[in-house]
């Protein structure tokens, strides 16, 4: 019986030095976890790059570790591990989704994992940053760059007059590993103050103290009797209570919903600079950071920050005395009747199809007999601004007005307090008519004063909801209207500020808008999810603080004077003349509604195949219609941003704009078949109604010219169809032809399968003869192997009796001889005449002996052939 095949597997090659053997990265290729762990008993700082051979990630990033390890393998210990290899211990234990993937360890803690981007200049930063969590803070210049760094700040203030460490040093410390650990991009920076001099100024003053700097919000200090003093408290503490005025954002490549959870959080200033992590200043950084600082800062009235007053030598034993003497004379200046809570509200218009509105300015202020002792901050009460909104929806009626330049303003008592009133001051202002909010000579300015975003929404049909930022009415105050401190407080269009390294992620502005050919990379976008749309900011203007500034303003105010930027086909530019004409964002106001022609638009997309389909129909359309008269277009809408009015969720959809009435246009009903007549008649019976006023001569000649165009057209189409016809009539005669053809060869096979059929009956009848001989000659074999069988059996007896002969031949020799013995002294004579007889009896019995032993040796042969045959 067979024995089933095996399957034939092939062995994997033995992996390979993955680093070259002059680097200075460990190269494990073989996957020795044991003892990479051993290695890590004997160094403070060890970086672990664990990869794949074949990953193209890992061995681009090869490159930058090396380039890493090439500036840092006196303090750091580079050990690189191939996680992919089968009889490694690494792959037995490891279990990664992706590779590359970097863990670092700082003595017995870790790991760290490193999520960053993989270039050299980003892990060289976390490197050092896992070197150095904790950065000493030796004098108040030092601890002012500390704190006015965009990036929270936590500080820890220990006296080193114990030993080795003082208490809750350790705790803190880790704690600053903690904090990388949970969070990449280390956004939390640590620092630890030893003198209690610039301790104090921060309110430290005992030892073990931890202070989280924030600089729009009050900055805080441990509960060391509210949480342990541990370190995970610690880091869960500052991720908790951190303050991001503007957060970087490092998509990592693959699938991920980080863009989108953070757009939807609401509108976005998204910026792109070109950075780099390792560069000791960042001026455009630093300018960036004072522009967020001032649009978060909402408290005006508190003391400045001692960040913002880092402008010289700090170190002066005055700086307390300033701040204070600063901080009393700002409140003393400006009393709380100064700082009233305004809400800028939007009356209903007049009619229906009217334009104009009445935008009025509501303030709740109070008596200067009132005012409380200190003041801080101008607070706003939500119950005070209701009451205001209710009282101004009753009385709206006496500042309603058609159309007035002028403005208006009245005062009424609170319903609640008899020390409060309410002010409003109301103009006409046209729905168009941006100037009116971007002009710097307006009353309505945007003061310097932040105020808490309160307000009362209109539900009626016609009304425009309220304005939410806060354009207060402050004659006495000469503030310009670009200052944005503050602004996100007075607006609920607040944006979040987003940092993107341009050098690594540039591909996303150019999505945005940004221009290719462009050597600085430099780059910011608005982008508003809710509403669909976004702004950029010119690039022929610099990216510096009062471009920014003017760019945030601009999107905030009510009538934003941005244009929304509509992202174009840049693969679209013909330059000959097409039946169908392709449109783009650019083109299409211009092809669409400026064109006196009849337009039909397609609105299509690469991925729809049923859009497609149409392409044929559209070119016959196309050719039939006169292009004097319409215009035949398509749109891809995928690669084309629209107005919002003209957007479709349904692929493929046919718009039709009518001449002279392009806002009527027409939808073709989704239940018909898209065919060339069923568009021919939507088309002629919407294009139609395109004039009422009856036909003169003129028009009835045009008329004609124009059937008579459309019936030589039709003819010319006749006569392409009746020579396809008879092309047609050519091909089925040639096609008859192959047919006849066909059948002939399908005959001339089938006698050669019945030949074939006899001939293989043939061979079976033989193949069964020559089995039948086959078995008679095996019979015949068997015969004759029993037969050489007997004739072995026979050679063995023979063999046994010619032994026994040669026994007795020699006893018989024996005796003879003895008899010789005794007759010789008595027969002397007769033995001497005998002699010549007994030799030739000797001789004949040795003859006959050689003879036996020749006859036998003859048959031991003979069996010896037998047996091996």
């Amino acid at each position: 019986s067979c024995s089933r095949a095996k399957d034939v597997t092939m062995p994997a090659k033995l992996p390979v030095n993955f680093f070259s053997t002059r680097s200075p990265v460990i190269d494990l290729f073989r996957g020795q976890l044991d003892y990479a762990d051993q290695l890590r008993q004997d160094s403070e700082i060890v970086l672990y790059f664990f990869y794949a051979p074949w990953c193209g990630q890992s061995i681009a990033a090869r490159e930058e570790i090396e380039h890493v390890a090439s500036r840092l393998s006196d303090q750091v210990l580079f050990v690189a591990v191939n996680c992919w290899w089968n009889q490694g211990k690494c792959r037995k234990q490891k279990h990664f989704f992706y590779f590359p993937v970097i863990h670092l360890y700082h003595r017995s803690f870790g790991p760290i994992e490193y999520k960053g981007p993989m270039s050299a200049v980003y892990i060289e930063k976390f490197v050092r940053r896992v070197m150095t969590p904790l950065l000493y803070i030796s004098s108040r210049s030092k601890l002012l760059d500390f704190l006015s760094n965009y990036e929270p700040g936590v500080v820890g203030f220990f006296e080193f007059n114990a030993s080795p460490q003082p208490p809750g040093y350790l705790t803190f410390f880790t704690s600053a590993l903690h904090s990388l650990k949970k969070d990449y991009l280390g956004t939390i920076r640590f620092g630890v103050v030893t003198d209690k001099r610039v301790a104090e100024e921060i309110s430290l003053v005992h030892s073990g103290s931890v202070y989280l700097h924030r600089h729009a919000n009050t900055s805080l200090i441990y509960p060391k009797d509210i949480m342990n003093f541990t370190a995970e408290n610690i880091c869960k503490w500052a991720l908790e209570n951190r303050e991001m005025l503007i957060r970087w954002l490092r998509p990592h490549g693959g699938k991920s919903l980080l863009l989108n959870n953070e757009l939807k959080k609401g509108p976005a200033l998204l910026i792109f600079i070109p950075y780099n992590p390792l560069a000791e200043i960042h001026p455009l950084l630093d300018e960036i950071t004072k522009v967020a600082l001032e649009y978060h800062k909402c408290n005006k009235s508190q003391a400045a920050e001692p960040d913002l007053q880092h402008l010289g030598d700090s170190d002066s034993p005055a700086f307390d005395s300033s701040v204070t003497d600063a901080h009393l004379k700002f409140s003393e200046t400006f009393p709380i009747a100064k700082y009233p809570c305004c809400n800028t509200v939007v009356l209903p218009q007049w009619h229906s199809i009217s334009r104009t509105h009445n935008v009025c300015e509501l303030c709740v202020n109070q008596t200067l007999g009132v005012k409380p002792n200190k003041v801080h901050v101008p607070h706003c009460n939500f119950l005070e601004i209701e009451a205001a909104l209710d009282s101004f929806y009753l009385q709206e009626h006496t500042f309603f007005q058609v159309i007035s330049n002028t403005i208006e303003c009245s005062n009424f008592l609170s319903f609640y307090s008899p020390f409060s009133y309410y002010t409003a001051c109301c103009r006409t202002v046209n729905r168009h008519f941006l100037s009116f909010i971007s002009s710097e000579k307006t009353i309505f300015q945007t003061p310097k004063v932040a105020f808490s975003s309160h307000g009362k929404k209109d539900n009626t049909q016609f009304s425009i909801p309220h304005i939410e930022d806060r354009n207060c009415f402050i004659p006495d105050l000469n503030i310009s209207s670009t200052n944005i401190t503050g602004l996100s407080c007075r607006t609920n269009k607040t944006l979040n500020l987003y940092l993107l390294d341009s050098n690594l992620f540039w591909i996303y502005a150019e999505r945005l808008g940004a221009s290719r050919s462009t050597h600085l990379k430099e780059f910011a976008a608005i982008v508003d999810l809710k509403e669909e749309v976004h702004y950029v900011l010119d690039q022929n203007q610099s990216l510096v603080g009062p471009t920014l500034e003017n760019f945030i303003k601009n999107f905030s105010v009510l009538y934003s004077p941005l244009k929304r930027h509509l992202v174009d086909d840049p693969s679209v530019h013909f330059h000959e003349q097409h039946v169908v004409t392709e449109v783009t964002t650019n083109t299409f106001h211009e092809t669409v509604f400026l064109s006196a022609k009849n337009v039909l638009l397609l609105y299509y997309a690469q991925w729809c195949g049923f859009c497609a389909s149409l392409n044929h129909i559209f070119i016959q359309l196309a050719r039939l219609l006169p292009p004097d008269s319409f215009t035949v277009a398509r749109i891809d809408v995928t690669r084309n941003d629209l107005p919002w009015e003209f957007m479709t969720d349904r692929l493929p959809t046919i718009l039709f704009f009518p001449h002279q009435r392009k806002e009527q246009s027409v939808k073709f009903p989704e239940d018909f078949p898209v065919n060339l007549p069923n568009l021919l008649k939507f088309i002629l019976h919407h294009s139609s109604l395109s004039s009422s006023e009856p036909c003169t001569k003129e028009c009835l000649h045009k008329e004609s010219v124009l059937q008579q165009g459309h019936i030589s057209h039709l003819e010319r189409e006749i006569q392409k169809l009746r020579s396809e016809i008879s092309a047609l009539h050519q091909a089925h005669d040639q096609l008859e032809a192959q047919l006849s053809e066909a059948r002939r060869e399908e005959q001339r096979l089938q006698q050669q399968k019945h030949t074939l059929e006899k001939q293989h009956k043939t061979l079976q009848l033989h193949s069964e003869q020559l089995q039948a001989t086959y078995d008679q000659k095996n019979q015949e074999l068997l015969e004759m192997a029993e037969k050489l069988q007997e004739l072995a059996d026979a050679s063995e007896n023979l063999l046994k009796e010619n032994a026994l002969l040669r026994i007795l031949v020699a006893s018989r020799g024996g005796k003879l001889q003895s008899k010789d013995e005794i007759k010789e002294p008595l027969q002397l004579e007769q033995t001497f005449s005998e002699d010549n007889d007994i030799s030739l009896s000797t001789a004949t019995a040795a003859s006959e002996e050689k003879r036996i032993d020749n006859i036998d040796t003859i048959e031991t042969e003979h069996s010896s052939g037998n047996r091996t045959e």
